[in-house]
């Protein structure tokens, strides 16, 4: 059989076997993996190079910001295989994706290769058979503008995060680091969180009652309604309250309190309500736009639970098995094949009423958007519908295909119809007394009712519902009734309400709101999600992202002395640059030499980086460290973690002011003065005393620690000589005995644990009793991942806290008698999932527990799962792509020790082959 003549070069292992099933023997498809070489840590340059221009950086900031990249070690196996491969062929195809990253990926194979033979730029948006044929049918050249563009921005990033994070080592923390999209993000996630603990909450009453028409033929059909006016005055809700807990305006509102909405309800008791005015307007919705990537996100954070990088990975692998078009766009239009095949299967599902005369078009709101692909919608000139896919694909993939299906057909399909109506419903308050009595009481109901439900029949879009909204108002339908029909009113109830802070952001409302400020790009939102997560800058709760005291420092540190880097318009603006060299309407050495050494203006409208961090001044490390909560007391933000400490506590000249660690379970906005004080009393230096000890006679303490409450006794040691060396002084402490400590258990506090509690908790480990064949003692633990049964070295966790105190020798050897699971695992375990041959090793890939959590292997090689996959959702594909994955990066890499030869410098623009 003749060798393959054309070689296509793709990035994943997945979609090059899918291509090459599509293309056949004539064709041989490899994949790069992602992306060959990089901007290499300057440490890992050559010797030589180390203290020339391209020492600090690995660009050369002085000519032209000339950047040197070195191919990566764990690639250079694969970039031997691709030249090999390469050899053997007489056209090279490179298919990588058609962005700024697919045509960078394929610039850095064209001048690591150095092809001799004619190179072709292949382009598509979704992996089906007719998409990959029409591809190679239109071919075209490298786009050199857009590589310009990933590359400034690849420079960029590493000028910003070398030159600023540094300065956060030395006055936050060390190891932290700074960057362009991902500050922004954390500032916008602290800016909230600052609004939430500046609010003041407003207390407010309403009063509600239901009514019901006395007469027609929807008598006695009843609808809930809320009081809205007394009089000529309006009633207040929570949207008439400021941040601070305020009326935002004075007159024309009435702000009822506890007795004055109790007196209106004693005052209707006896009246009659009718309806004093009725509105009904027809009601028309369209559907949304067909997926971007930042839509697709959002909408697969709020109707999925999806975090951002698990909805990117998850469409990923339905792109590359050929199920969606490519998922990194800003564009949400679809093309003239797409748009048929939508209107024809809404047609065929739902009925030839369902579809508008028209096809819909749909443009994109942002005037920056680049790549200009189609919407995220199913692949093919024809849609699969999910039924037809359900036995190929499950899991996540089935639940994010569905989605993108529901969401493209929707949008071919016609308006809901509809009416919304608005009554308002009065009585007098006869019987009222003081200031109530004789004004009228109105009370307001509004619903929508669909009478045809078009695109609705598909998908309807998500929201994101505000903290105490009333999702179920619009749905309310009304009663037919006229304008002074009688009604009877029942159930009249006065409640009391408090207006709520600003929601914190989830996912999908950061996305969002990162979208609309301009700020970086869909394609890395999920990125820069996972950055600041990564980085202890944000933690998640439920679905809520809650900054750290460290971002706050981060944070403040940037605002205080690098404004305009973290400037939102700013950010917006670099954004809207990029796109510019990309279409190759700006140059990129102008725009970094603005960027790095400034326009000679000293504006900071003139930008340099360079001249900001040479000139910061000094730099107060515990102030940007510290945030003040009130009455003396504040955060510090320390080298082991925060803490409070109070400021206005009298202590004795040299000693540190009352400090206490703070909870990680502690968000910010809850730290107010009353817990700060309740935690420096727990926490105090001397603690919580319990008791004294009656075996020991060592008093008994509770104490807040970093990791949460604890006790421990109190031993008199003692002093160390002063006149020792500090080396001996440390080992002298270091022999003398040490407490005994323990966690409380979750459902304890230290507002009550009592000394009884604590002397139990001490007493542990408890001896269960010995193993009657190996003659091992069993002991019941307390660790850091809970209870467990220790033997020897064989671990075995136990259900609950309270089983320490009371298991028995005969439940823990039933415990041991069956097969190991969990963290720590030695022995064999059965596999979670099988997921078939590796086409590799040819050997069963298998999904399997172990000690740092769930992993694939296939015997030979293992890999961990990321975060975002869990062995249930782990797909056969993804499994084979992890392996591929860690199979090119090789062994560990060892730190060098030896002098690196010289590399040869590969950054000539010049050497593209065009068609």
């Amino acid at each position: 059989m003749p060798q393959p003549r054309k070689l296509v070069i793709v990035e994943s292992p997945t979609k090059a076997r899918k291509i090459q099933g599509y293309l056949g023997d004539d064709f041989e498809v490899e994949a790069s993996v992602g992306h060959i070489r990089d901007l290499p840590q300057p440490r890992d340059l050559p010797a030589d190079m180390k203290k020339g221009p391209y020492g600090k950086f690995a660009v050369d900031v002085d000519n032209g910001f000339d950047p040197y990249y070195e191919v990566h070690a764990d690639k250079k196996q694969k970039v031997r295989e691709l030249k090999k491969a390469l050899k053997e062929a007489d056209e090279l195809y490179l298919a990588t994706d058609e962005d700024r990253e697919g045509e960078a990926i394929a610039w850095h194979l064209i001048q690591e290769l150095k092809p001799k033979v004619p190179v072709k730029r292949m382009v598509f948006h979704e992996i089906t058979r007719e998409a990959i044929l029409r591809a190679l049918e239109n071919t075209r050249e490298l786009d050199e503008d857009l590589v310009d563009a990933q590359e400034t921005r690849r420079i960029l990033d590493r000028l910003y995060g070398y030159e600023v994070s540094p300065v956060l080592w030395r006055k936050v923390r060390q190891g932290l680091s700074a960057g362009r999209v991902q500050s922004v993000a954390t500032r916008l996630v602290v800016e909230r969180e600052r609004e939430r603990m500046a609010f003041v909450s407003a207390g407010y009453w309403d009063v509600t009652g239901q009514f019901a028409p006395t007469t027609g033929d929807d008598a006695g059909q009843a609808f809930r309604a809320r009081l809205t006016g007394l009089g000529t005055e309006r009633v207040a809700s929570g949207r008439d309250f400021d941040d601070r807990g305020r009326l935002k305006v004075r007159t024309g509102v009435v702000q009822l309190d506890e007795a004055s909405a109790n007196a209106v309800v004693a005052g209707l008791a006896d009246a009659s309500f009718a309806v004093r005015s009725l509105e009904t307007k027809p009601y028309s919705r369209k559907p949304a736009a067909p997926f971007t990537t930042s839509t697709m996100q959002q909408e697969a954070g709020r109707k999925l639970r999806m975090s951002s990088r698990q909805a990117m990975r998850t469409a990923q692998a339905l792109y590359e098995n050929g199920y969606i078009t490519y998922m990194r766009t800003d564009s949400p239009s679809l093309s003239a094949e797409a748009t048929d095949a939508a209107r024809r299967q809404a047609a065929e599902l739902y009925g030839p009423e369902y579809v508008p005369g028209a096809p819909r078009l749909y443009t994109s709101k942002n005037k920056g958007a680049q790549e200009a692909h189609e919407a995220i919608r199913p692949a093919g000139d024809s849609f699969r519908t999910p039924a037809q896919v359900a036995r190929e694909i499950s899991g996540d993939q089935f639940k994010l295909y569905e989605l993108i299906w529901k969401r493209t057909v929707a949008s071919q399909m016609a308006d809901a119809k509809g009416s919304t109506a608005s009554v308002r419903v009065a009585a007098s308050l006869a019987g009222a007394a003081g200031d109530l009595a004789g004004r009228d009481a109105v009370f307001s109901a509004s619903g929508t009712v669909i009478t045809f439900r078009g695109f609705l029949a598909a998908y309807e879009e998500g929201t994101d519902v505000a903290e105490g909204a009333d999702a179920s108002a619009k749905e309310a339908r009304l009663p037919r009734m006229g304008e002074g029909d009688p009604l009877s009113g029942d159930g009249l109830t006065a409640e009391g309400h408090a207006t709520t802070p600003p929601a914190r952001y989830t996912e999908a409302s950061l996305v969002k709101a990162l979208e609309e400020l301009g700020i970086g790009r869909p394609s890395t939102y999920a990125a820069t999600i996972s950055t600041v997560q990564d980085r202890g800058y944000v933690r998640t709760k439920g679905q809520a992202l809650t900054p750290t005291w460290l971002a706050f420092a981060v944070v403040k540190l940037l605002e205080e002395h690098f404004r305009w880097l973290v400037d939102y318009d700013f950010t917006a603006e670099m954004e809207a640059d990029l796109d510019q060299i990309a279409s190759g309407s700006r140059d990129r050495v102008a725009w970094l030499t603005r960027f790095y050494f400034g326009d000679g203006s000293g504006e900071s409208t003139g930008w340099g980086l360079h001249e900001l961090v040479e000139n910061l001044g000094e730099i107060d490390p515990v102030a940007i460290n510290s945030v003040q909560i009130g009455e003396g007391i504040r955060v510090r933000v320390g080298r082991y973690g925060p803490y409070v400490e109070d400021l206005g506590a009298e202590v004795a000249e040299g000693e540190n002011p009352p400090r206490a660690s703070i909870p990680e379970e502690v968000a910010p906005d809850e730290l107010t003065v009353a817990k700060a004080r309740e935690l420096l009393a727990a926490g105090a230096e001397d603690g919580k005393v319990l008791g004294t000890d009656p075996v020991s006679g060592n008093e008994i303490i509770a104490k807040n620690g970093r990791y949460g409450p604890y006790v421990t006794e109190v031993l008199d040691l003692p002093e160390i000589d002063p006149s020792l060396s500090a080396a001996a002084q440390k080992k002298a402490k270091a022999a003398q005995p040490k407490p005994r400590t323990a966690s409380l258990f979750k459902d304890m506090s230290l507002e009550t644990v009592t000394l009884e509690d604590a002397l139990k908790l001490l007493s542990l480990p408890r001896v269960v009793g010995t193993d009657p064949e190996s003659g091992d003692e069993i002991t019941a633990q307390n660790g850091r991942y809970g209870p467990y049964l220790k033997k020897g070295t064989d671990s075995r966790t136990i259900a609950s806290e309270e089983q320490l105190f009371t298991i028995t020798l005969d439940e823990a050897l039933k415990i041991y008698a069956e097969p190991k699971r969990g963290r720590g695992a030695r022995a064999a375990t059965p596999p979670l999932r099988e997921l078939g041959d590796d086409p590799t090793s040819g050997k069963p890939i298998v999904v399997k527990d172990g000690r740092f959590g769930a992993y694939v292997t296939d015997g030979e090689t293992n890999r961990t799962l990321p975060r975002d996959l869990t062995p249930e959702s782990i797909t056969p594909e993804r499994a084979v792509e992890l392996l591929a994955e860690k199979r090119a990066a090789g062994p560990a890499k060892k730190r060098r020790t030896t002098t690196k030869a010289p590399a040869k410098k590969t950054t000539t623009r010049k050497t593209t082959t065009k068609k």
